[in-house]
């Protein structure tokens, strides 16, 4: 039977690696259930290659991927060496997967605050709707006992509900008045308060008129768009989650007389010995004893090309071990690590960051206090003129609800569903509602090179590197020996021009220095200059490797981060659109200078730290800019904090999605400035909704003034009010 009935359809996209071995497996222990992070899941295809795959195993029992979360759960028996075990069957199926705290991961998942708002929303719109068919038969000509037992029971169903549904407008009220100051709960807490309470002193004295409805309803619209507000920041915690369940917690350290023990990363001290497998980040800061491997620094540096180590050179926190098992001296732990200190300075960025007003608290802080005045006036008025306090309590209690901040706060929730949703469908993820509106303030974009502006794979140089075919099938051989990633590059490259690699013998990779076999009675390596006897000085600015064949030349291999292809448009859009768009990378001038150039960017910086990063936007933002950043690497996280505004690719780390306000899960370039476009045209619409708001408060708070309006009428006219802020908002998300 073909590999496609067992496992459903290929995809052309999809990685094609060696079915897992279920040879060696335990059966032994109980069943547990293991979740994994997979991020190049993309497809059907994917998921059922994963889902077959693993079933296959003896050890297995069930297997389930998540394509909307990247993340597969499997129900395994549990053993010592289960999660490696499984991790290696998915890294052999092509997919590359990191363990996840299923404690995290479960804390994550549960959204009390989310399911509370929802529960309220739910039972205000139900008990609304009853209500109002109690009244539809008071305003059909109910009088007397008739009229007064439906007003009790309505009373019966308003009361209670008021009191569950509004509790979050009443706890955010009493929190801003018990340290003296007004928000937007305030005027709509005294409004459900005085609606609830003149109806039921209505219903005591079998008065005509109740606004039990108007309360509920109010109560409604509201919730509305206070869950809409809080949808839209879900997702800043769900990506801090889940890069605390992808934390290292277990390190093998080495006694004096090297016995291995698994112990916390937390119990380990400064001079520690510690051994470092391959495929495992290292868990401290430290420097290498034993051992020589390539170390990929993209965590850290958001660079690409791993760096080669040995005894006495240094290892940071945070970087994968690819090639050789290493020996650690720990030098630097827990806090003291560099990625801590990345940590420390992205909550420094975090804080001076955060001190930005909304639009809809800048109207809260104006509108508050004119709402509780024209009530305060209404109600001395009217009462001192007519001596009928009843009166005008029913004139203020109009006030307070024709008035009351429904349009205003659904003005900017309902802007702020409508942009996401537009958003997610175009490939961009929005986890700051407020981030919309700093966005569409931006006049400086600043971008990181590397795995942004280009797309974070080396390629081979074709106009760098002069190799005959011969020279290619023998590179491409020696690159099938190592995981490398420029041992990948060359393997594709070499398929791309159609030769296949040579049969070699005696195939060797040297951690740290390369690859080396024999060809033909020859001895053949590709890796490093020195170690294949070139001379690799004086050219520094591009990545480079060497192939040597015994008796000849060593010959140079170019390699280039290939530029994105829409990163010319996307700078080119920003530009036109009135933004200085900026380069800030850690690498090397030379190739700094080549990307900007290529990409249309005239302001560059090269070999720049994350410390100096944040200090030139803080510049900016001290000269009264407002400063988005994109970027996708560790060193980046601080940037993104410290920015007004930040974004960051998919395929960023999780740390750096975490910090970013923006997620581009399309992984295309040209999202940014299609988003700051529409985050434009968002900031027109708040305002326009702010305008209905205010033409709508011109009008009716004259006739609840002048006593027009009952409150029954201003429960109308409010609820009118906002819908026609919410379909307002609806016209962004039709938007070509």
């Amino acid at each position: 039977m073909s590999d496609t009935a067992l496992h459903g359809p290929v995809c052309p996209a999809c990685p094609v690696g060696e079915m897992p071995r279920s040879g060696d497996v335990d059966t032994s222990g109980p069943l547990k259930r293991f979740q994994f992070s997979v991020p190049t899941v993309h497809c059907a295809a994917c998921m059922t290659t994963i889902e077959a795959g693993l079933a296959d195993r003896a050890d297995v029992d069930a297997a389930r991927v998540n394509l909307t979360l990247r993340r597969v759960t499997v129900t395994a028996h549990d053993h010592p060496e289960i999660e490696d075990r499984l991790i290696a069957a998915l890294d052999r199926l092509g997919f590359e997967a990191h363990a996840l705290d299923a404690g995290a991961m479960e804390a994550i998942q549960t959204d009390a605050v989310g399911r509370d708002l929802l529960a309220r929303l739910g039972v205000a719109g139900f008990a609304a709707m009853n209500v109002m068919l109690l009244s539809v038969s008071v305003w059909s000509g109910a009088t007397d006992a008739t009229r007064d037992l439906l007003h009790w029971v309505s009373a019966a169903i308003a009361l209670p509900t008021v009191a569950f549904s509004g509790l979050p407008f009443f706890r955010n009220a009493w929190s801003a008045l018990r340290v003296g100051r007004l928000n937007m709960d305030v005027p709509i807490s005294l409004a459900l308060i005085l609606a609830c309470g003149v109806s039921l002193a209505e219903t005591m004295e079998s008065g005509a008129h109740a606004y039990f409805d108007a309360a509920l309803t109010l109560c409604f619209f509201l919730l509305i768009g206070r869950y809409l507000d809080h949808r839209t920041r879900a997702a800043a915690r769900t990506a801090a989650g889940e890069l605390a369940a992808l934390d290292v917690q277990k390190v093998t350290r080495l006694d004096a007389e090297g016995h291995q023990s698994v112990v916390s990363v937390d119990a380990v001290a400064a001079g520690d010995r510690l051994l470092v497998p391959v495929g495992q980040r290292v868990p401290v800061d430290g420097t290498v004893l034993e051992g020589h491997s390539d170390l990929d620094p993209s965590l850290l540096t958001g660079e690409t090309v791993p760096v080669s180590v040995g005894p006495d050179m240094a290892a940071r926190a945070g970087m994968l071990n690819l090639s050789g098992p290493l020996t650690l001296r720990a030098d630097a732990v827990g806090e003291d690590t560099l990625l801590k200190q990345i940590a420390r300075l992205v909550e420094q960025a975090e804080t001076t960051r955060n001190h930005y007003t909304s639009l809809a608290d800048r109207a809260a802080k104006v509108y508050a206090p004119l709402v509780h005045g024209l009530a305060a006036v209404a109600f001395l008025f009217w009462g001192v003129k007519t001596g009928d306090w009843r009166l005008a309590t029913n004139i203020a209690a109009a006030v307070l609800i024709i008035t009351c901040p429904c349009a205003l706060g659904l003005a900017v929730p309902a802007v702020l569903a409508s942009a996401s949703g537009r958003l997610f469908r175009s490939g961009v993820l929005l986890k700051d509602g407020v981030a919309l509106e700093k966005l569409a303030r931006a006049d400086v974009a600043i971008f990181d090179k590397t795995g942004t502006l280009t797309r974070g794979t080396p390629t081979v140089d074709a106009q760098a590197t002069t190799l005959d075919d011969r020279d290619w099938a023998v590179a491409a051989g020696l690159g099938q020996g190592s995981a490398h990633p420029l041992a990948a590059a060359i393997r594709d490259s070499a398929s791309a021009l159609g030769i296949r690699p040579a049969q070699l013998e005696k195939v060797r990779e040297w951690p740290g220095f390369g690859t080396e076999a024999l060809w033909q009675g020859r001895r053949v390596r590709l890796g490093r200059a020195d170690w294949v006897g070139a001379d690799g000085t004086g050219r520094q600015s591009q990545t480079a490797s060497w192939l040597g064949i015994e008796g000849e030349e060593p010959r140079r291999i170019a390699f280039r981060d290939e530029m994105r292809p829409e990163a010319p448009e996307t700078v080119a859009a920003l530009t036109r659109a009135g933004v200085d768009v900026r380069l800030l990378s850690g690498d090397v001038a030379p190739a700094v200078a080549d990307l900007a150039d290529r990409s249309g960017i005239a302001q560059w910086e090269a070999g720049m730290t994350p410390e100096e990063k944040v200090r030139h936007i803080t510049g900016l933002k001290e000269a009264g800019h407002t400063v988005l950043m994109v970027g996708d690497g560790l060193n980046d996280t601080a940037a993104l904090a410290a920015a007004d505004v930040s974004m960051s690719p998919a395929s960023a780390v999780d740390a750096t999605r975490s910090s970013a306000d923006m997620i581009i899960t399309s992984n295309d370039l040209s999202r940014v400035a299609s988003t700051r476009a529409l985050a434009v045209a968002a900031r027109r619409r708040i305002l326009e909704n702010f305008s209905i708001a205010a033409v709508y408060n011109m009008i009716a708070v004259p006739l609840a003034l002048s006593g027009i309006a009952t409150p029954l009428m201003a429960a109308i006219a409010m609820s009118t009010s906002s819908i026609l802020v919410s379909v307002n908002a609806l016209r962004l998300g039709r938007r070509t």
